[in-house]
């Protein structure tokens, strides 16, 4: 049976109602360096996630999963494949959601740290999965909040008069347009030293992007409910790390807006000023997450940190460029740049390094009249000048920005989504590479676990 087939047999025994024979690859895979993933955890993932959809779907409440060699990617692949967003459904029209437990396998610290990455994840695809109408900047806060604070997170919520204090005008000046207010979220991880210099976090959270004058096109509209993507990416995997107890400061800074037209709304040509005193043009009013990211990277300088890694939706060309195989990378460090790619390997959720080259910097600066243009010259490389613009904002350290158009909303049953993502669904991407990134740069010497 190859992998990724199911089949499901019944009355084998009075002990189970069924029992789903899921194909695992072949027993030789391991670490592919070509395909820059470990393919033995990843099929694993596969077949454990096939197995329990496969069960789910004959009405299965109890589903014992096999540890197969790696009791974490088993928690993984069956906790993502059988999650469904259902909240909005009479629940006497609820599908069946079954528990899951681990069958006759030692490794029960393992299948529970692959629950609590797997769970991260799935909380990152029902925020995105949920309405915008009722996932406004508000409601986001006070999911971030019932989410985070029971675990140990401090998080504070900055309205619009605190914005106005501390000069943030670059996002206030995108986010006018819209009845909803903007605000920004600080959420605050302290699970390493007092003296520990933290690891900065800034996620677009654009809760719905209409793309403002510069109206998106009709045609998939209704996805840009998770245009918040990077912002719920955050909450994730804060989320995950208190509950893993990773020794980590960690800060984040996730601006909370809807792009919308309006009077009020910013018009192509405009021209506002960032927090840094950097003057912007508004070219095109649909690049707004670069615009409010910009602020929140000048921000993020006051807490002296060692590293800033910023994740967005921030071009669609992105999409184009890599399907939903791979989140595209900008890091200005080889060793960031090294430990990022394990970790999208490890996980099965890989990124792909782009050029963060100087001839884009001069293609988002050398313009006259303003300091910097938020679209840029030039035909093409748009995911390039978007990281490009980000780069003069972001402080004097290491930086990591993750483009996640095409890995980070609706899967499309193709060009990399894994069985455990359902056609249709949000994926949640790329929590767990995210998470498994920041637990490697707090536990250098900590090796993988074994397949």
């Amino acid at each position: 049976m190859g992998l990724g087939k199911v089949k499901v047999f019944n009355n084998l025994g009075t002990d189970y109602y069924g029992v789903a024979i899921a194909g695992t690859g072949p027993d030789t895979a391991g670490y592919n360096e070509n395909e820059t993933l470990d393919e033995c955890k990843e099929n694993i993932r596969i077949s454990s996630a096939v197995g329990a959809q496969a069960l789910q779907d004959v009405g299965c409440k109890e589903i014992l999963v096999d540890g197969y060699t790696n009791a974490e990617a088993a928690a993984e692949g069956s906790s993502l494949g059988v999650w469904r967003y259902q909240d909005l459904k009479s629940r006497d029209r609820h599908l069946t959601e079954p528990n899951l437990s681990l069958f006759d396998d030692p490794d029960a610290d393992g299948w529970q740290s692959g629950l609590w990455k797997a769970d991260a994840q799935n909380i990152v695809r029902k925020l995105e999965e949920t309405p915008a109408n009722l996932m406004f900047p508000s409601a986001f806060a006070e999911a971030a909040i019932d989410i985070l604070c029971p675990c140990g997170v401090h998080v504070e919520v900055r309205d619009k008069d605190w914005l106005t204090d501390k000069n943030m005008t670059a996002f206030l000046a995108m986010s006018r347009s819209s009845c909803n207010p903007a605000m920004l979220l600080e959420c605050s991880y302290c699970g390493g030293g007092e003296t520990d210099k933290p690891v900065i976090l800034t996620g677009k959270g654009v809760t719905f992007d209409s793309g403002g004058f510069c109206l998106k096109p009709h045609k998939g509209f209704e996805e840009h409910r998770a245009d918040m993507a990077g912002a719920a990416v955050i909450v994730g995997v804060l989320k995950a790390m208190a509950r893993l107890q990773v020794p980590m400061n960690v800060n984040a800074l996730i601006p909370l807006m809807e792009n919308m037209p309006g009077n009020m709304a910013m018009k192509p040509g405009d021209v506002i000023v960032s927090l840094n005193g950097k003057t912007i043009r508004i070219e095109n009013t649909d690049h707004e997450g670069r615009v409010i990211l910009a602020d929140c990277l000048t921000l993020s300088n006051q807490y002296n940190p060692c590293l800033v890694v910023n994740i967005a939706t921030l071009t669609a060309a992105v999409r184009a460029a890599l399907g939903s195989s791979a989140s595209a990378a900008f890091s200005t460090s080889e060793v960031v740049w090294r430990e990022l790619s394990r970790a999208g390997a490890e996980t099965g959720d890989r990124v792909w390094r782009f050029p963060a080259w100087k001839m884009f910097t001069t293609k988002v600066t050398d313009w006259v009249g303003v300091d910097v243009h938020n679209v840029g010259a030039g035909r093409g490389g748009d995911p390039c000048l978007g990281a490009a613009f980000l780069l003069e904002f972001a402080p004097p350290v290491d930086f990591l920005h993750l483009d996640i158009t095409g890995t980070g909303m609706l899967a499309s049953g193709a060009c990399g989504n894994a069985p455990y993502y359902r056609k249709g669904s949000m994926t949640g991407r790329p929590t767990r590479a995210l998470l498994q990134f920041l637990m490697q740069m707090a536990c250098p010497l900590d090796r993988p676990t074994t397949c």
